[in-house]
């Protein structure tokens, strides 16, 4: 995501100083493409840099990248810097990196994003921001060239619990309709038959638009990870169980993301929960009666 977010940016005429990635090659090969530095520590890319994209994987890299030793840490030069954080990262993590900008002299916007690997290259995400007002008026010229939709949701943390609902509805979703299509194959029903009544009915969903054909003809082909579909509806539960509520339907799409990771599939597709869901793929014995 973050690669296809600087090129869109490159495209679109911004000027990049350098890029970082944990694994040097990556980060390399993209500062060639692109024509920038690649920096070698997260301190680096912040010494360059006047607004600082920050898209990781989950909360421990987030956090990682603003506490690591050395004077390597983000952190180093945040006077005066603007961050624009994009992973889906719990609201907690969020407020505490927003905290350490705050105390160094930075403005912080969490800037979430809704939208795949394609949408990031052609600047057409959807994205769900939190933070100060002034951290969102100084970003937007930036976010306006990365998402076709941008929306100021609130406060630090707000736009986080926005993201973990959208991830939590779309990957229930995504679990539903692999059950459906893996029984409309067990009863011997055509399958593109079923997806074209599923879409003319009650049963569509964006979901079937973007990962049905992909179920049926098991194109696994990695947008958004069966790993990240686990991370951020454990997100979503963890906010429910703060709330009080229970969510049968959410802990169930976890437990069934969870055993996908364990068979060594999580880095594959989302999409790829059907795996578990036909009774001829290599998942389906594992599943529970």
């Amino acid at each position: 995501m973050g690669a296809n977010m600087a090129r869109c940016l490159h495209g679109r005429g911004f000027r990049l100083t350098s890029v970082y990635d944990l694994d040097a090659a990556v980060a390399a090969s993209v500062a060639t493409e692109l024509q920038v530095h690649p920096a070698h520590t997260p301190a680096e890319i912040a010494a360059r840099s006047s607004v600082i994209i920050t898209v990781v994987s989950d909360d421990t890299a987030m956090r990682a990248i603003f506490s690591a030793p050395d004077k390597t840490s983000l952190l180093e030069s945040a006077q005066g810097r603007l961050f624009i954080n994009c992973a889906t990262l719990s609201p907690r993590t969020h407020h505490d990196i927003a905290s350490l900008i705050s105390g160094h002299g930075g403005l912080c916007l969490e800037a979430c994003m809704a939208g795949s690997i394609t949408q990031a290259r052609h600047g057409a995400l959807y994205l769900m921001c939190g933070g100060s007002p002034e951290a969102y008026t100084r970003a937007k010229v930036i976010l306006d060239a990365l998402g076709t939709t941008v929306r100021y949701i609130g406060q630090t943390g707000e736009a986080a619990k926005v993201k973990a609902l959208v991830n939590m509805v779309m990957n229930s979703n995504t679990a539903a309709l692999a059950e459906g299509l893996g029984l409309g194959a067990a009863l011997g029903i055509d399958l593109t038959l079923l997806r074209e009544v599923f879409g003319q009915t009650g049963a569509a969903s964006r979901v079937l638009e973007t990962d049905g054909d992909d179920m049926q003809q098991r194109a696994h082909d990695c947008y958004f990870s069966a790993a990240h579909a686990a991370k951020d509806s454990a997100i979503a539960l963890d906010l429910a169980q703060e709330a009080g509520l229970s969510l049968p339907v959410a802990r169930a799409t976890l437990s069934q993301y969870r055993r996908l990771m364990a068979l060594g599939k999580g880095e594959l597709d989302k999409s790829a929960v059907a795996e578990l869901t036909f009774l001829d793929r290599a998942g389906s014995s594992a599943n529970p009666h």
